[in-house]
This record gives C-alpha cells, structure tokens and sequence, in this order.
C-alpha cells in the first residue's frame, strides 16, 4: 500500500486534465487504485434505477475519483498549490510543511 501525502479534508488543486485549476476538499482516498474523490470536480453523470433505499433515481451527478498524481495540496497558510514535505517537531511528532513557505500543514 502507498502512502500519500494527502489526506481527507485537504483542499488540493487539479494540475491535468480536464478540470484544470479547479479547487475543492478531498472526500475520499481510494489507496488501491492510487485515486481520490474531490469535490465539485470530475462530475459525471449516472443514470440511476429507481430502487428501494436509493435517494434519487434519474440522471444524478457525482464526483467521479482522479489520479492523485494530478492533485496538489494547497497550503493554508500560503493559498498556492505546492509539494508536500516532512519535518519532526522537538517532541518527536512527525508533520507535514509545504515545501514553498514552509509552514506546517
């Protein structure tokens, strides 16, 4: 299993494809097939038959999963797109710090 640098919650930027530039919050890590749902980005459309439980039948519209290869974290404190990287704290605690301003993350 690879481990990511990015986490649920993040607000990360797309760098490739068709939603180029969008920003949104990471919904879900799916860690076997290396993808991420964001959202507000990747949508596509399914059309859902109407079933016992489900909320909606019809056309419905739904963040598909993105490579994470193509997902930048933003920084908080910066606002830009940026690498991530490590640094232990005096007690020994591992973080994460953006590799532009070099603020934890």
């Amino acid at each position: 299993m690879a481990g990511f640098k990015l986490k649920r919650e993040d607000t990360v930027q797309v760098l490739a494809g068709r939603d180029r530039g969008k920003r949104g919050k990471i919904l879900e890590i799916l860690t076997a097939k290396n993808r991420a749902r964001v959202q507000g980005v990747n949508i596509v459309k399914r059309h859902m038959r109407p079933r016992q439980g489900v909320a909606q039948a019809g056309i419905v519209e739904k963040e598909a999963p993105i490579h994470i290869s193509n997902l930048a974290l933003v920084c908080p404190k910066c606002g830009r797109p940026t690498r991530v990287g490590h640094r232990f704290l005096a007690d020994g605690t591992k973080v994460r710090v953006c590799k532009k301003c070099g603020e934890q993350v």
